[in-house]
């Protein structure tokens, strides 16, 4: 497959220049319009690396009014909008796209949404928290400990992923296995339509059927459909007691087999211990390279063998440890294990996993296919990957980790040209081949949209063109995600 994001040695070609820049100004304040190229850069390329282009501004507003004025303002004038939240993305959805080789590149907005960060409402009656789009996790987990909660959704990327951003990739993280995604927990949704409309509620009510739900409209449009400006949580009370074990396990070294115990020990010890919160997956390549950059400590059974490693974390009125020793012991498979009772003994555990992503980073521009078929399949699936990536990138490197109960895994690969998709393609077909999906929760962006015929039936991205298009009527937001190319 031909490169669709290619990566010029020069410089690449400014869009065209903003009519009326003083009117943006106007509405936002002129310290928040960003054109000079060295302040814009930070918002025009990804996590990855891998996708991005120029913008003509980058446009911070601080309200919804100014969200709305600013929208109507690239309406009237057809210009192209990107949303961006705190730039976590790993699909190429919340940067402008590549310049195009010939002719000039339209003029596009990045609209940064960071500086809507207010606290709007915590209430301790309902457990709920209403803030702006730009909050990060951890901040609304800091104002959700106020009252005895938190946040259902973690990520490792906390410290820089808005609500807003992930409502509209419907991020999943740790513990989907507990709280399920963004969309399960969100119970309203501000948001500006690509006219300025502004449309939804903010009062949070956990039941009403007043018809079709705006929440699900928006979790997961990645900002094609309309932009999140605030955000209504249900939060969930934090557990008394939290536990937090890494296991190591024994299996065969291959990549497959080692999935396979760790499926098989993973549904065993969900039937076993309800207080189960989160069950992550990580193997002896990804650990290794995690204990070199990172000068951490063998894991407990590595000098044993280890193929594998689960981190378990599970939460409760009272202590899970107890219950959570009966399951690890009943499994045959245990090497040995780590359990940690406070803070900063859970973090050390959990640093295992969570700097998996900076460690692949460190060694290259990485290709980071985010994946999910059915557990019962997970096996397979892994267990072809070898052979797959090697098949099309002899050499490359790869490293898998993720969260096993959902059957999600991270598949990244090092070594390709970050515009050489070859092992993309292969990769994702091979989740299709096992009926599984080519998002599990980083959504489409650019680096997937060939794929949707293959995921979704003509009927369904009909249906969807016709959502968008009455949306959306000029096409300016996020154009070229979330939709099949021309």
């Amino acid at each position: 497959m031909a490169p669709r994001h290619p990566r010029n040695a020069a410089p690449p070609k400014r869009p065209g220049g903003l009519p009326a820049l003083g009117e943006l100004e106007s509405i936002v304040g002129p310290a928040h319009v960003l054109t000079d190229p060295e302040l814009t850069a930070p918002f025009e390329r990804d996590w990855t690396g891998r996708f991005g282009g120029p913008a003509s501004a980058v446009v911070r507003p601080a309200t919804t009014d100014e969200t709305a004025a600013v929208l109507r303002w690239c309406f009237e004038r057809s210009v192209a909008v990107v949303p961006q939240g705190g730039n976590t993305g790993l699909v190429g959805g919340s940067v402008p796209r590549p310049a195009p080789a010939q002719g000039a590149a339209p003029p596009v907005v990045v609209l940064s949404l960071r500086r809507l960060d207010r606290l709007e409402r915590l209430d301790e009656d309902s457990l709920l928290l209403v803030a702006g789009a730009g909050m990060t996790l951890a901040a609304a987990e800091e104002v959700a400990g106020r009252i005895g909660c938190e946040v259902g959704v973690d990520l490792a990327a906390r410290g820089s992923a808005t609500l807003g951003g992930m409502l509209a990739t419907n991020a999943g993280g740790m513990r989907v296995m507990r709280h399920g995604t963004m969309r399960a927990l969100t119970v309203g949704v501000e948001a500006v339509l690509a006219d300025g409309s502004l449309v939804g509620h903010l009062d949070g009510l956990w039941k009403d059927n007043v018809g079709p739900d705006l929440v699900s409209l928006l979790a997961g449009s990645e900002g094609t459909l309309a932009v999140v400006t605030a955000v209504a949580l249900r939060l969930v009370p934090a557990p008394a007691e939290r536990r937090t074990a890494l296991v190591g396990l024994r299996s065969p070294d291959d990549l497959g087999a080692a999935t396979a115990v760790a499926v098989a020990a993973s549904a065993a010890l969900r039937r076993q211990v309800t207080e189960l919160e989160a069950l992550e997956l990580t193997f002896r390549p990804g650990m290794a390279l995690v204990m070199d950059r990172f000068g951490l400590a063998s894991p407990p059974g590595w000098d044993d063998g280890a193929a594998c490693w689960l981190t378990i974390e599970a939460g409760g009125d009272v202590d899970p440890t107890e219950r959570l020793a009966a399951a690890l012991e009943a499994l045959d498979e245990v090497v040995d294990a780590a359990v940690a009772t406070d803070r900063a003994g859970r973090e050390r555990l959990w640093r295992y996993r969570e700097a998996h992503a900076d460690a692949v980073a460190s060694l290259g521009t990485p290709h980071k296919l985010d994946v999910s078929v059915p557990p019962r399949s997970l096996a397979a699936f892994a267990g072809a990957l070898p052979g797959c990536v090697d098949g099309v990138a002899p050499g490359a490197r790869l490293i898998c980790f993720g969260h096993v109960a959902d059957g999600n895994l991270h598949v990244n690969v090092v070594g390709p040209d970050p515009d050489d998709e070859a092992v993309d393609d292969a990769v994702l077909r091979l989740a299709l081949d096992l009926a599984g999906s080519i998002s599990a929760e980083h959504g489409i962006g650019v680096a997937k949209t060939a794929y949707l015929p293959l995921a979704r039936s003509a009927a369904e991205l009909a249906l969807a063109a016709k959502v968008k298009a009455a949306l959306d009527p000029k096409g300016i937001l996020n154009p070229g995600v979330l939709a099949p190319p021309d």
